[in-house]
Parts: structure tokens; C-alpha cells; sequence
């Protein structure tokens, strides 16, 4: 009796499943061109520190800045909660395992005070640094004025999945191509992880999108709601949106893949995948000047009846400048990415981004693993 035919799945990919083919011609690293630009802005690190607690305060805002990434500071956490962040942060990070979600949930039950929204955002403008925040739709149209006032430079919109078109009961919800129109600035989208929606939302007018559903260190909403594509495939179904976009409108969207990154060999797969730039959580939540104290959590941790995060403990490996730009201490891939990066593109031949993303990528599921059984036995940690 034949099988009746139901739905066929289609095969998708992870960071682990995946391997970069070297380039016929190598080049030097060092002449390797990584900007990345979101309008008028141009960054010398396609890095962005993620919009968590634990990963980006004002300090690390100033220093991603200095080092030519961007941190994103999140308008509805701990910073603009309260007055003194730092307390709470150490009672986060001292907490026992037991004891950490209600107590999160307790933190984020503050309401936002709209004093500190602007304040944070002058402290780091004054230190010359740029800018970038992140509210939730639900926030946006409340907190963008304050936030432009503040002369604020880039806005982010982001929550587990946005889309163009979202349904809900209010009168009007968070249209984006009137949310355009409105305020001046940049404003990056995230996060989503299909062709169709990423070319929806760049159609709005938006200037950058964010990449991924659920694959975060911290998150856990593929446990909780089983909702996530894999990154690799995420990124490559989102830059195919991006190059239709820019065929049908000739401006070209950065697409930012966020989450699921662990080391180098990651980042440079995201980029071999057909990012623009990256954001991180965990690995720059180990940095000293992190305000997470070697702790980082997702920020759907705190939801009051469906929390979809955990505390993790990351400790603390080096400054942020080691992260970013070595000299590395440890053997994980998890300091000097931007060196991993750089490498990679001399390997690969290729003097930009843009040619990073057409290199060839083959599925290699044991990548990771192949000849590496010593390692595997004796951990040099």
C-alpha cells in the first residue's frame, strides 16, 4: 500500500552542519575591507553588541564605539528601569539558580521612567560615540520621540519575530513605513528568518534587518514555542531578499545575523552565508567591561506568565578590545573574531564583504569533530 504523500520538509542548516572551501588565490588579510554601512553611517567592525542587560550599558556602548562596532543599549531594561543599574546587575548575577527567574520577572515588572531613556542616551552622545537603542513594537511609538529628542542615531526595532503585517486588535498597530516617515533616523528591524518576510519588511523603508529566531545562547524560545530556522539557512533565505531588493529598488539592506554565533569559525560562516555584519550576545557578555558580572540572560527571561530565557554563566575571558581584536588567551575561537574574520577572507581570496558572499559553502556535518578526537578526550581546560 503506498504511502500517501503529505508535506515534504525542507533540509535547513546550522553554524555546526557547514564548512567554508577555500579560495583558488589567497590574499592578505590585512588588505581585507570589512565595513559595514547602514546609511550615513559607516563602522569599521561589522560587529554589534547585542540589545541585553548583561552585554550592553553605557560604558560598553562608549568602548564598542572607540573600537569601530556599534552597541545597541535596550530602552525597556535594567538602564532605564533604574537609577542605579549596577545594584541590580549584582543581585542578578549573585541569585541562585533557583531563585533567578522570579526574581528577573520581579526587576522587569518596574515601569520604564522616561527621564532615564533620555539621559542614557545623552551620556553616550556626550562621550562622542555612536548611538544605537532598541525598543519592542509595542514600545516604539512611546519611546522614539524621547529617543529622538535625545538625538539618538540609530533605532532598533526588535522582538523574538516581527513582520511587515502584524495583526492585532488595537485601532493601528506599529506600521513601519509610517514609522519611517516619522523620525530621521536609521531604523534597523529584526528579527526574522524567511525570504518573504525580509523583503515585506525592507519594502517599508527600513535600513538594516535582524537575523534569527531562538538560536541565542541565553534564549530558549525553540524549547518553549519550537519556533527557529537554523542560522546558515536564515541568513542565505534573507540575503536573497536583500539582492532582490536591491534589483527592485537599488538600495542595498545590511542583514545582521543575530544569535547562535560561539566563535570565529561561526562568525565567518555567517558571513559566508551572506551577512552583513553580526550580532553578539554571550561572547561579548564575557568581556571585562560587560555589565552582566559573567552572567548573560535572554531578554524574554523576565515575561511574566511564558518566560523564554536562562541565566548563563559565560565568565569572563578578557577585555572587549581582546574579544574583538586579540591578542587571543584561549584556544576557543572566542577572542579576535575580527583577526577570524580577516584570516577567513584571505583564505577564501576575497577583498570584501560583498565577495565573502559568494564563496563556496558545503554541508560538513562533522566539521568540527573530523580528526579531532584528542581534543575531544584531553580539553586543555
Amino acid at each position: 500500500m503506498a504511502t500517501p504523500q503529505f508535506r515534504q520538509l525542507r533540509r535547513v542548516y546550522g553554524f555546526d552542519e557547514v564548512a567554508i572551501v577555500p579560495g583558488d588565490i589567497t590574499i592578505n588579510p590585512e588588505q581585507a575591507n570589512i565595513d559595514l554601512k547602514i546609511d550615513g553611517f559607516t563602522f569599521t567592525a561589522p560587529i554589534l553588541a547585542s540589545a541585553m542587560d548583561a552585554v550592553t550599558d553605557v560604558n560598553l556602548a562608549i568602548l564598542m564605539s572607540k573600537l569601530g562596532g556599534l552597541a545597541v543599549l535596550n530602552l525597556e531594561g535594567v538602564q532605564t528601569r533604574y537609577d542605579n543599574p549596577q545594584e541590580v546587575l549584582t543581585e542578578i548575577a549573585q541569585a541562585s539558580d533557583a531563585e533567578v527567574t522570579p526574581l528577573l520577572q520581579k526587576v522587569y515588572s518596574q515601569p520604564i521612567k522616561e527621564n532615564l531613556v533620555g539621559e542614557r542616551i545623552q551620556s553616550i552622545k556626550k562621550s562622542g560615540a555612536v548611538c544605537a537603542i532598541a525598543v519592542a513594537p509595542a514600545n516604539t511609538k512611546r519611546l522614539a520621540p524621547i529617543a529622538a529628542e535625545a538625538k539618538a542615531d540609530i533605532f532598533v526595532v526588535q522582538s523574538t519575530v516581527t513582520s511587515a503585517r502584524h495583526i492585532s486588535k488595537s485601532y493601528r498597530g506599529l506600521v513601519f513605513s509610517e514609522f519611517r516617515q516619522s523620525i530621521s533616523m536609521p531604523i534597523i528591524v529584526g528579527n526574522c528568518v524567511s525570504y518573504s518576510a525580509c523583503l515585506e519588511l525592507m519594502r517599508t523603508g527600513i535600513s538594516g534587518v535582524l537575523v534569527g529566531v531562538g538560536p541565542g545562547a541565553a534564549c530558549t524560545t525553540r524549547q518553549v514555542l519550537g519556533v527557529g530556522v537554523p542560522q546558515v539557512t536564515a541568513t542565505m533565505d534573507c540575503a536573497a531578499a536583500r539582492d532582490e531588493y536591491l534589483r527592485e529598488s537599488g538600495k542595498y539592506v545590511p542583514i545582521i545575523t543575530d544569535g547562535g554565533i560561539g566563535n570565529g569559525g561561526d562568525l565567518c560562516k555567517a558571513f559566508a552565508s551572506g551577512a552583513d555584519a553580526v550580532m553578539l550576545g554571550s561572547i561579548l557578555a564575557q568581556a571585562k567591561e560587560a555589565p552582566g558580572l559573567g552572567y548573560h540572560w535572554g531578554m524574554a527571561h523576565p515575561h511574566p506568565a511564558l518566560p523564554r530565557g536562562t541565566r548563563i554563566k559565560v565568565g569572563t575571558t578578557g577585555t572587549l578590545e581582546q574579544i574583538l581584536f586579540g591578542p587571543s588567551s584561549v584556544t576557543d575561537g572566542s577572542q579576535n573574531l575580527i583577526g577570524a574574520l580577516r584570516t577567513a577572507m584571505g583564505i577564501c581570496g576575497v577583498p570584501t564583504i560583498q565577495e565573502m558572499h559568494k564563496v563556496e559553502i558545503i554541508i560538513a556535518p562533522a566539521i568540527t569533530t573530523e580528526g579531532k578526537s584528542w581534543q575531544l578526550l584531553h580539553p586543555s581546560h
